[in-house]
């Protein structure tokens, strides 16, 4: 016997996995997570089991459902699942991600589209307890996927999704500056930690022995720099006053350098035991921040940048960035970082899980009250 699930499944930005309305969930967590685990096939480090992509970025997982918020048009609770661990991690979020949430609102009948071509939708992400904006296309009321945007990592082009984090600032730790210091050193190397969108740790590659400017696979084969961004990332998030990370994927360390292409700083995003082949939303809002303030290891690499736009290199292209910021200190304000993205529906219907797992009975309310239960 199995349960059937009805899932959609997206390419959100640079990274792919199925969304879910919450009330097709089971309501208490340790089932929901050993249903999510089951649906992708972990632990395995092929998923072979499970519709997961035998890697982290295809193998993430979005719970909707509407919104009771003033304002606020749906609420989301985001998954990491990935291929070798037993473990779900609800710490985070994820930008690309996030940009299929708007059509599949819309297709589900949680938000109207707008026949005027342009439908924002207000998107609150229940793990970092912040508000992010999404504009998507939907020429006569319908949604598209066709367009003429194209974002590095993607083949191809697709229908533009506008995302603006400026209420993300503070997104884990409610503070924009964890520790209340532009730099620091931690197990001997000199960072940065700063949280808008997610937590993270801003390193100056040069610091631990690197340029910046290696490949994936060059960074990945490096098993000694992993461990030591790690034990620096776990380090930072005791600190930050998260606790221990140490099974987390936050606060997310950045390897930082000079840029070698006309852009503003190069970024290399771990993830956290590999190297992100293009680069987390998240962190390239962390990473364009900080770039905006005097006096962070961003800032020093790319100069001080206010306004206009940030554009990070990383493995696989650049992402760019739309910041506006003023003030410095704790007079510090961002008042937008924004950056466009693409999705596409791959497929709809049902994934099927064992029903020793979960038979399908007692299903969550909505995706709040899966949260409740989930310290975030």
């Amino acid at each position: 016997m199995q349960t059937k699930i009805p899932a959609t499944l997206y390419r959100g930005g640079t990274s792919k996995g199925p969304l879910f309305l919450a009330h097709h969930l089971p309501r208490d967590v340790p089932t929901l997570s050993r249903v999510l685990l089951a649906a992708m096939g972990s632990p395995h480090p092929r998923q072979i089991d499970g519709v997961g992509g035998a890697e982290s970025l295809t193998s993430k997982i979005v719970i909707v459902s509407r919104s009771d918020r003033p304002g606020v048009d749906v609420d989301y609770l985001f998954a990491q699942v990935n291929p070798n661990s037993p473990i779900v991690d609800y710490s985070s979020n994820c930008g690309n991600m996030l940009s299929a949430i708007g059509p599949f609102a819309v297709e589900n009948g949680l938000v109207k589209a707008q026949a005027a071509g342009k439908t924002k939708v207000d998107i609150y992400n229940i793990n970092t307890d912040s508000l992010i904006s999404v504009v998507i296309d939907t020429p006569g009321g319908e949604i598209t996927f066709d367009g003429d945007a194209a974002i590095d990592g993607v083949p191809g082009t697709a229908a533009p999704v506008r995302q603006n984090f400026a209420g993300t600032v503070g997104s884990k730790t409610k503070k924009l500056l964890p520790t209340g210091r532009l730099t620091e050193e931690i197990l001997g190397v000199e960072v940065t930690c700063i949280d808008v969108a997610v937590p993270a740790v801003l390193i100056d590659a040069r610091s631990v022995g690197k340029t910046g400017h290696e490949t994936k696979a060059e960074l990945d084969a490096d098993k000694a720099l992993i461990a030591r961004l790690d034990a620096i990332r776990v380090e930072a998030g005791k600190r930050m006053g998260m606790g221990d990370c140490t099974d987390f994927v936050v606060p997310k360390p950045l390897l930082l350098s000079a840029p070698a292409k006309g852009g503003t700083i190069t970024s290399r995003d771990f993830v956290p035991y590999n190297c992100h082949a293009t680069h987390s939303v998240t962190g390239a809002m962390a990473l364009a921040t900080a770039c905006a303030m005097d006096g962070t290891i961003a800032a020093r690499i790319s100069g001080v940048r206010t306004h206009g736009t940030i554009a990070i290199e990383h493995p696989s292209g650049v992402m760019d960035i739309e910041i506006d910021a003023e003030g410095t200190g704790d007079g510090f304000k961002l008042k937008e970082a924004g950056l466009l993205r693409t999705c596409r529906k791959l497929f709809e219907g049902n994934i099927c899980i064992p029903a020793s797992v979960w038979n399908g009975e007692d299903r969550a309310e909505s995706a709040v009250a899966l949260a409740k239960d989930i310290a975030l």
